[in-house]
């Protein structure tokens, strides 16, 4: 699995591919070069990885139990080796925030919420946080602790909900215009008031469609206006 890095200084920022994409997504889509002045000046150091998304919900030939296979196989990558190999290259202090667009929202909100003792926040652009979209009208235990708006309602512990209640870098960023889904990020940003979970909901104007110039003009204003 490549990891792509951009930079050498600042908080790490470990980017998920949209769809079916690979690491290299956001530098051929130009998202490297907007936040470039975040990288040079040292504020932010970017790690890109790849997706499975092929191998897992988007392949339309897979059991769909073999797919949740894959997706639990995701996390555990993320987690036991990228989580090391950023902290290997910054420090084990550096906070981890996770961005992504579209199915890279999800899986970016998705990550930190499962683990905020291992990622410190997340920056979800587009995202729909039910993972039953995806599915195919498969749900099984793999896809519930997978899908934020169906666990993070029954989130009542004493370890993980206290680290999301304590303040993190939560921004759900949605544009309103052709094929975004407002009411997405709408329904994520209810449960977590629910929850007493502080974040920020950002919902952009009728102007910002599903696609790169949205996130190319949504990711460098977090990087700048909130870290």
């Amino acid at each position: 699995m490549e990891i792509a890095v951009y930079g050498h200084y600042g908080f790490a920022l470990l980017m998920l591919p949209t769809a079916a994409a690979d690491f290299l997504e956001y530098e051929r889509f130009q998202m490297l070069d907007v936040i470039r002045p975040q990288i040079d000046a040292g504020k932010v150091k970017v790690f890109s990885i790849n997706s499975i998304n092929s191998e897992s919900w988007l392949n339309n030939d897979m059991a769909p139990h073999h797919k949740a296979i894959r997706h639990q196989s995701f996390n555990h990558y993320v987690y036991t080796e990228v989580v090391p190999f950023i902290k290997s290259h910054t420090s084990p202090e550096t906070p981890i925030i996770t961005t992504g667009a579209s199915l890279g929202a999800t899986h970016s909100a998705n990550l930190f919420f499962k683990r905020p003792d291992l990622i410190n926040g997340t920056i979800a652009m587009s995202g729909v946080y039910d993972l039953t979209s995806y599915t195919k009208g498969f749900y099984n235990e793999d896809v519930y602790f997978n899908s934020p708006v169906h666990y993070l309602p029954n989130l009542d512990d004493n370890h993980f909900l206290p680290m999301l209640q304590g303040g993190r870098h939560i921004h759900l960023v949605t544009g309103s215009g052709n094929y975004e889904d407002p009411e997405a990020s709408k329904q994520l940003s209810g449960i977590l008031n629910a929850k007493g979970i502080p974040h920020e909901l950002d919902v952009w104007g009728h102007d910002m469609s599903h696609d790169w110039p949205t996130w190319r003009a949504m990711l460098p204003y977090y990087l700048d206006s909130r870290f």
